[in-house]
């Protein structure tokens, strides 16, 4: 009989600790632990999602934290996430041209905005935006990414759209990137089909910082490594006159199907082993 009263207190003392230990957890891993640390200015950034990102969730360079979420809100007229970051006023060096990203901590933890320096010289402040940014990531960019995709910043305050025509756009889809010199310039913003000149039409979203395209550069559909996505690749070409929003790009190289490759390998190959129907036959005009 003497042994209940210590096993009650050992169990209540247990339940107790365990209640403590998750409201520390809790501290850490909310919003409770993101406070404000002083004093601080404000900058914006326009998010095409924002997945599941609260206020008061932390900002972040390099993996430290220097400043939070002010307020989400949402603009109806351009149908983006507008997003007012806290930054603590000691890290007032950031370049107007750094990128913020929506990452999630871990696998299932919350999201924050992480910031990726640029090279500008000149530094955001209070009350600037952050035009260059890159949504919370779903899962089957995700998975794009995996299999070598890439992507580019969304530039939702400076683009100019672009076109070309394809007789073959293989899997591309709208959100691929467009690249330069392998580097990410813009995005694929629509593929559709003309009903009347039967091919594809595609829309390239290309960054303003990138407005110095010669209009007679080659577009081509390339594929990332063997069975990645596909993506929109420009190679620049000579003429003094540059392309502009709305222009159409003349050259394009279609996106090549395993298939044709296979047939041009067999051909290729074929044709080497063949022997002429002459041969062994001395030429025309020689002598014996």
């Amino acid at each position: 009989m003497s042994q209940r009263p210590s096993y009650a207190v050992g169990t209540g003392l247990f339940i107790v600790l365990g209640f403590a230990a998750l409201g520390y957890l809790a501290t850490q891993t909310t919003s409770v632990a993101n406070s404000s640390r002083g004093p601080s200015y404000t900058v914006q950034a326009h998010f095409a999602n924002i997945g599941q990102l609260k206020e008061r969730a932390p900002v972040k360079v390099a993996g430290v934290r220097i400043g939070q979420v002010q307020s989400i809100m949402l603009d109806p007229s351009r149908e983006t996430a507008d997003v007012k970051l806290a930054i603590d006023q000691r890290y007032n060096q950031i370049p107007n041209d750094s990128v913020a990203t929506i990452f999630t901590s871990g696998l299932l933890g919350d999201q924050y905005v992480g910031i990726q320096y640029g090279n500008s010289k000149k530094t955001v402040a209070d009350g600037d935006t952050l035009a260059l940014t890159r949504p919370a990531q779903q899962l089957e960019e995700m998975l794009g990414r995996f299999f070598g995709a890439g992507g580019a910043a969304d530039n939702l305050s400076g683009s100019y759209l672009v076109k070309a025509r394809f007789t073959n756009v293989g899997a591309l889809s709208a959100g691929a990137p467009v690249k330069m010199a392998g580097v990410a310039i813009g995005s694929v913003q629509s593929v559709k089909a003309d009903p009347v000149k039967l091919d594809a039409e595609v829309t390239l979203s290309i960054d303003k910082r990138y407005d110095q395209i010669p209009d007679d550069s080659a577009a081509a559909v390339f594929t990332s490594g063997l069975i990645g996505t596909q993506f929109v690749a420009i190679q620049p070409g000579g003429s003094p006159d540059m392309l502009k929003n709305g222009d159409e790009m003349v050259l394009t190289q279609s996106a090549l199907q395993i298939e044709d490759l296979i047939g041009k390998f067999l051909v290729s190959g074929s044709s080497s082993d063949k022997k002429s129907p002459d041969a062994g036959k001395p030429d025309a005009g020689s002598k014996h």
